[in-house]
């Protein structure tokens, strides 16, 4: 019997791909994640439209998060998210938070903490001038940043409002209120893939 772990991949793209726009883009990604060996999707969100961060920076997003069952371990299913965006022309080299064709993004997987839980505290306390430009040079999970992303935490809410952060113990649903009544101002849910 295979043991399955259960992940939360967002999804983000803000330019397009040859004669895609980024919501088809997030489409066919959901169906090509789907289909690679040792994961499936098992819900998705509908697909946000979202400003570009920070502001002014580029066009606006398209953004969704899928909850995944996988057989793979946390660094496999990474390397699965980055070839998907390699086959999509994923310019790495552009540097953080720049535009680009696809985003892949590995949330959580399970209840696991990676490397452990002060690595993921500091990252998580990183200030905002220096998340920016440092990176981290191993996984870390959960993503030390969804606490802070509406356009993670919107989308998942849809469809895990009660999943709860390993290390805060905060659900996904006070994630998302302790942003305040601000947080969704330029956000607007635009299609629901109905995939799977």
């Amino acid at each position: 019997m295979v043991n399955l772990s259960f992940g939360i991949v967002a999804f983000g793209a803000n330019l397009p791909l040859s004669d895609q726009d980024p919501v088809t883009t997030l489409c066919t990604t959901m169906g090509i994640l789907h289909s690679a060996p040792g994961i499936s999707i098992t819900a998705i969100s509908r697909i946000w439209r979202t400003p570009a961060m920070p502001a002014g920076s580029g066009p606006d997003f398209a953004n969704a998060v899928a909850l995944i069952a996988t057989s793979l371990n946390a660094p496999q299913v990474l390397e699965t998210l980055h070839a998907i965006e390699a086959e999509h022309g994923r310019d790495r080299s552009t540097g953080r938070w720049s535009a680009r064709v696809l985003d892949l993004d590995l949330i959580a997987l399970d209840d696991r903490i990676e490397p452990d839980a002060g690595h993921l505290r500091d990252w998580m306390d990183l200030s905002p001038d220096r998340q920016g430009v440092q990176t981290p040079d191993r996984l870390i999970l959960p993503h030390p940043r969804m606490q802070d992303r509406a356009f993670v935490l919107a989308p998942l809410a849809e469809i895990a409002p009660d999943w709860r952060h390993p290390l805060t113990g905060l659900s996904v649903a006070a994630m998302l209120e302790a942003l305040g009544p601000r947080a969704l101002d330029g956000m607007t849910p635009v299609e629901s893939p109905g995939f799977p």
